[in-house]
């Protein structure tokens, strides 16, 4: 699936204690894959995946409020896609090109000046992350942006490999806790990426970290 993504790791609000985040100029936030083939009823639902929207609108306003760049990326893939399992790719088609299953998910609240990120438009091109084969990198260094809050879909896929590319690329990385869900396809994957992506430096985060500092 070439968008996915969640954690399940005990998240203790102490590795945070010593941390002041406060939102400011050179901050983006990046949503991945909230589409709707990715939501329950969805061609490939990820489990509970729709809980991640009720915390990212409420990033959203923050970010909104102090007229910070938000991007959002998606599958958008044609249909003969190698991903899907009548190319030999491991999952059902999903977030086909032009069809409603590729769509946000319609309470996700995006601004109007959303950067839109498609991925995985190429037949015979797997993009697990927002940075393959997609502008994202150069567009991030254009609003000056150094440090990226990730969320979205699914955590062991797509947060996970978006992750990895922007931790390589040189941002600082906050990974979205309360807002990422995983497919678990084996017990544990959500959990293991976690812990990868905080090895890679990745700084989990969820709400009251941003609500509790002086915005």
């Amino acid at each position: 699936m070439s968008d996915l993504c969640a954690g399940k790791v005990e998240f203790h609000s102490a590795h945070n204690a010593d941390r002041n985040i406060i939102l400011s100029n050179g901050d983006a936030l990046m949503i991945v894959d909230v589409q709707k083939d990715f939501l329950p009823g969805g061609t490939l639902a990820v489990p509970k995946g729709d809980e991640v929207i009720r915390p990212l609108n409420r990033y959203l306003a923050m970010f909104v409020q102090r007229n910070l760049p938000v991007f959002a990326s998606g599958d958008y893939h044609p249909p003969n896609h190698c991903s899907f399992q009548a190319q030999g790719g491991p999952w059902p088609p999903h977030c086909v090109a032009g069809t409603p299953g590729a769509g946000f998910a319609a309470n996700l609240s995006l601004p109007d000046s959303t950067n839109v990120i498609r991925k995985g438009g190429k037949p015979d091109y797997e993009a697990y992350s927002a940075f393959e084969g997609t502008d994202l990198a150069p567009r991030l260094r254009a609003v000056h942006a150094m440090r990226v809050f990730i969320g979205g879909l699914a955590t062991d896929y797509c947060v996970l490999n978006t992750t990895r590319d922007a931790v390589k690329l040189g941002f600082e990385v906050f990974l979205l806790r309360d807002a990422i869900r995983a497919v678990d396809a084996h017990p544990d994957d959500g959990e293991k990426a976690e812990a990868e992506m905080r090895e890679l430096g990745a700084k989990p985060v969820q709400l009251e970290d941003l609500t509790r500092a002086r915005l």
